[in-house]
């Protein structure tokens, strides 16, 4: 049975120091889905994710609040800060949060119509296109994968091994994507 619309079920999020590498700190909250509160086996086998680690979490509208009041906690919204998000492929930003803030009527920051495509990147850094996206970029630069392939969090660790990697071999990144 098809899912429509498809929702955002994890939101997770890194503070990664520019100069260091190092995580600062994190947002990382579940998500109820609105539309089709129950998770189908595929999405659980998927990302791991089970009915009761979503149940009773906040919906997207109280997510976007919380973030951003992350964001402004963090420092990351004062003028004289600049932030950009690093994503492996356009899907997050490009296609699926925008998907659902237009179908459930959310207001979309725009901080969030500009990011780094981490593929983009390994593309120029390395001069080769990795096949198999994340786990392809980790096994080509020898970086060991931790935690769960497509659970939010554990990607967003293993992408930051990846920037860290890349920026120590000398890769000054740009933003490759916009919306």
């Amino acid at each position: 049975r098809k899912i429509h619309p498809i929702e955002i079920i994890e939101f997770p999020v890194l503070k990664i120091n520019a100069r260091t590498f190092q995580c600062e700190s994190t947002f990382h909250t579940y998500v109820t889905p609105m539309r089709n509160p129950q998770l189908t086996k595929f999405c659980t086998n998927l990302t791991g994710i089970t009915q009761d680690m979503v149940t009773d979490q906040p919906k997207l509208d109280e997510v976007l609040k919380n973030f951003h009041l992350w964001l402004t906690n963090e420092k990351l919204l004062d003028s004289n800060v600049k932030f950009i998000f690093v994503t492996c492929g356009d899907w997050d930003l490009y296609t699926m949060l925008p998907s659902q803030c237009s179908y459930f009527h959310l207001p979309r920051a725009e901080y969030f119509n500009r990011w780094i495509n981490i593929k983009k990147s390994f593309n120029k850094a390395v001069g080769k296109y990795s096949h198999g996206g994340m786990m392809g970029m980790l096994n080509d630069l020898n970086i060991r994968h931790v935690g769960r392939h497509h659970s939010g969090i554990d990607d967003c660790k293993n992408i930051a091994e990846i920037l860290k990697v890349l920026a120590e071999r000398g890769y000054v990144f740009h933003e490759n994507r916009k919306q």
